[in-house]
């Protein structure tokens, strides 16, 4: 009788390359992801288990790689249900975008545009073309332009209207946005000098008065969007600041952030500043947001004067913070739904889901109940709560929507609890976020349209 083969150890016990490559199953892998990609999972794999010092068969090295390579096919952008209450969550990508344009945006990807092409004249156009006309008839404004986000408006109005000289602002609108970027600081990288005038809680008119002199170049007023002080306050309202801006000979530029094209109170929501009234207000430039109150792609619209229109469009920055032809066919898209308003809550998500009713969340967290309330059997308790949601993305801080949801009570008894729940909901194949309060899980059920789908994947808990 033959002795058995000695079992290999170290780097001996690993097989080679091309030996995994012809493991049963490897060529299924290489025609699903190519070869070069295979081969180089193989490698990273092996080189992984040398350096444990393990060994290991050709057909574990291949599961291993089959795992990673299915993980990296995976989109690392996934949809998800937003049931965090936060209806423009920006970690979530703010407003989901309406059908129209979606398809718009899917039309442009397929094929070379008029991007900047005039068929009538056969020429170069000009690409805010698509926009412009639209954010002029809804707004009144006598030209418009976008880039890529307000921030970027903002940065692009400072430079080309303020660089080297001073920009005047309230102490008490000197804000701090998501991800830490001060204004201050966008100031400083726009090249103009900021001028501080009056004190954090309140600031008078004769405070800009006096601070205008020969090296003014703008008064900058920003909407306070992401936070509210109450108590003992003062501020300058537009219409003051536009009257003392013009008497003295310098532009008013002013940042509504978020932004809205409607009256909010129109579908019994909490009034927000319309970009309209800014300018009807006075402001020479008014700027906002694209993907948050107005319910379309991320983008930097800037209304009002067309002089000074001209010069920012004139602005070296102006090309770095373009949008591309995607953006673009998308936003022309959400401006056209909004020149019939009578439809505009039923076709703009972002709308539909702010003016959602406490009575219609209500009836879908009781029909989603017992189904989770199953599938989290000896997992957690379901319970119905009402609850508020928000608007997100510095709109209406302190304005709260009437909301219904679920909370699911862990029903292990740590610390630790809902967060391990809140992450089996994230891994559910449509990965659910929610918000842990008090030890709960918390689902809000305002921005859950399509139930049908949430509730056929409850069955992962149990796999």
């Amino acid at each position: 009788m033959n002795a058995p083969a000695p079992v290999r150890a170290g780097r001996a016990a690993l097989p080679a390359v091309d030996r995994v490559l012809r493991a049963a199953g490897a060529a299924a892998l290489i025609e699903c992801h190519g070869r070069a990609l295979v081969v180089g999972i193989v490698r990273d794999t092996l080189a992984e288990h040398r350096s444990r010092g393990g060994g290991a068969s050709a057909e574990a090295i291949l599961a291993a790689c089959a795992e990673q390579l299915a993980k990296l096919a995976r989109p690392s952008q996934r949809g998800v249900f937003n049931l965090t209450g936060t209806v423009l969550h920006t970690n979530l990508g703010r407003a989901p975008l309406p059908e129209e344009a979606v398809a718009a945006a899917a039309e442009a990807m397929r094929s070379p545009t008029t991007l900047e092409y005039d068929l009538d004249s056969g020429r170069r156009g000009e690409r805010d073309d698509h926009i412009a006309p639209w954010l002029m008839r809804l707004t009144g404004a006598e030209a418009a332009l976008a880039v890529n986000n307000n921030a970027g408006a903002l940065v692009l109005a400072l430079n080309a209207l303020a660089a080297g000289r001073e920009t005047i602002v309230s102490r008490g609108e000197l804000i701090e946005i998501g991800g830490a970027f001060r204004l201050p600081d966008i100031m400083e990288r726009a090249g103009t000098r900021l001028r501080e005038v009056g004190t954090t809680n309140r600031t008078h008119l004769r405070d800009f008065a006096a601070a205008i002199g020969p090296e003014t170049a703008l008064i900058l007023k920003v909407h306070t969007s992401n936070y509210a002080i109450h108590g003992f306050t003062a501020a300058v309202q537009g219409p003051s600041l536009a009257a003392l801006a013009h008497e003295r000979g310098v532009p008013f530029v002013e940042d509504l952030g978020s932004g809205t094209l409607v009256d909010l109170e129109d579908w019994g929501l909490p009034h927000e500043p319309t970009v309209a009234e800014a300018l009807q207000a006075g402001a020479d430039l008014v700027t906002f947001s694209g993907d948050k109150l107005l319910g379309g792609p991320q983008a930097g619209l800037v209304v009002g004067r067309a002089d000074l229109i001209a010069t920012l469009a004139k602005n070296p920055l102006k090309r770095a913070l373009r949008l591309d032809k995607i953006r673009l066919a998308a936003l022309e898209a959400v401006l056209r739904l909004y020149a019939d308003p009578d439809r505009l809550k039923e076709r703009l998500p972002t709308l539909r889901l702010l003016t959602r009713s406490p009575a219609e969340i209500e009836a879908l967290a009781r029909r989603i109940e017992p189904v989770l309330a199953t599938a989290l059997d000896g997992i957690a308790t379901v319970s119905r709560i009402d609850t508020n949601s928000q608007i997100g993305s510095g709109a209406l801080p302190v304005s709260l929507l009437p909301s219904a949801g679920l909370a699911l009570a862990p029903v292990e008894r740590s610390g630790s609890a809902p967060e391990k729940l809140a992450r089996r909901l994230r891994l559910l194949p449509v990965p659910v976020i929610g918000r842990i309060d008090s030890g709960r899980v918390v689902l809000d059920l305002r921005c859950l349209e399509d139930d049908t789908e949430f509730v056929a994947q409850l069955s992962a808990f149990r796999a």
